[in-house]
Formats: structure tokens, C-alpha cells, sequence
């Protein structure tokens, strides 16, 4: 097994640490070690796809676990989010409207590549759809750190990350409704 497909289940091992840590209140700054994990995890993604490119290492292995792993990662620290945690809600309850739409886009164009590997073609991430990730990811860290700080940074924090939330759910929905337009023909 080579490094990129050994950082991308890093990447899934890393997945229920960091919900872990997210839900032990008794650890000091939870959220914010939580955050770090997330951090750790996102930048694996950056590295498995650089390495893997850079140096010819690109396998099937790697081209199915990747945008799972993804997936999951995001996936759970959206929904953890939207559950209130030892008394604090990271999300509030209409960010639970950017949370199913960003799944929605997730599942549409996951269930859209699988059509379009079943006829031999391959759907890469565009660049629209790596600044929505970015974004998403960002927004994430920014509500997990947020949600440690005192009261006053953290409204600031939390106007922050929900903007960068909205803005990001505003891309998935353009970027997922490019990638069905742009391969519309996969479908016939």
C-alpha cells in the first residue's frame, strides 16, 4: 500500500477521534482539539492527492477511498455540529437547511460518478467543487474554535463560520448543478 492510500485511511481512522473528542466535555478546549483533529484530517487529503499526483502513485484503491473519506469527514462534522453538546449548539437549528443540502449534493454526484464509472468515465473534482470543500472546511474549523473562546469572540466566530457555511452551501449547489449539466449525456 502506498503513502497516499496509507494518509487517506489515516484520514477515516482519524473520523471517529475526532467525534470523540468532540463529545468528552470533560477534556478542556474539547472543540478546539476537536478542530485541530479536523485539521489534520482535512490537510491528509491535500497531501494524499498531491503525493499520489506528483509521484505517479494515483490507484483505484486510492481514486474510490479518497472522495469517501471526504465525505465522511465533512459529513460527520456537520451533523455532530447540528446536536447540542454538553449544553452548547454549534449549529443552530436553519443551518440544519445547509446540512441537508450540502449531503443532498454529496449523495447526487457520488450516485452520478458511480454512473459514469460504470460506463468508463471518470468525473474529477473541478475547481469550483475544491473551493466549496475549502470553504466547507474552513467554515467548520472556524464554528469548532469558536464554540471554545469566550462569549464575545465567539459570536464573531459563529457569524463568521455561518456566513462561510451559507457561502459554501451556495457553491455546492452551483457546483453540483454543473457537474449534472456539464455530464448530462452519462445519464442516457
Amino acid at each position: 500500500m502506498n503513502l497516499p492510500n496509507k494518509l487517506t485511511i489515516l484520514r477515516l481512522l482519524m473520523i471517529p477521534i475526532f467525534a470523540a473528542v468532540f463529545y468528552l466535555s470533560m477534556i478542556p478546549y474539547n472543540y478546539l482539539i476537536s478542530a485541530v483533529i479536523f485539521v489534520l484530517a482535512a490537510l491528509t487529503d491535500f497531501l494524499d492527492g498531491y503525493i499520489a499526483r506528483k509521484h505517479n502513485l494515483v490507484t483505484d484503491l486510492g481514486k474510490f477511498l479518497d472522495p469517501i473519506a471526504d465525505k465522511v469527514l465533512v459529513s460527520t462534522a456537520l451533523i455532530i455540529m447540528l446536536l447540542p453538546s454538553a449544553g452548547v449548539v454549534i449549529l443552530p437549528f436553519y443551518a440544519g437547511i445547509a446540512v441537508a443540502i450540502i449531503l443532498a449534493r454529496e449523495l447526487i454526484v457520488s450516485g452520478f460518478r458511480i454512473i459514469a464509472a460504470s460506463k468508463g468515465k471518470v468525473l474529477a473534482a473541478d475547481k469550483l467543487g475544491k473551493i466549496k470543500t475549502f470553504l466547507q472546511d474552513v467554515a467548520i474549523v472556524v464554528l469548532l474554535v469558536g464554540a471554545n473562546v469566550d462569549p464575545g469572540l465567539y459570536s464573531v466566530l459563529n457569524i463568521v463560520g455561518l456566513i462561510m457555511l451559507g457561502v459554501a452551501t451556495l457553491l455546492t449547489i452551483i457546483s453540483g448543478t454543473e457537474c449534472i449539466v456539464k455530464n448530462r449525456e452519462i445519464l442516457k
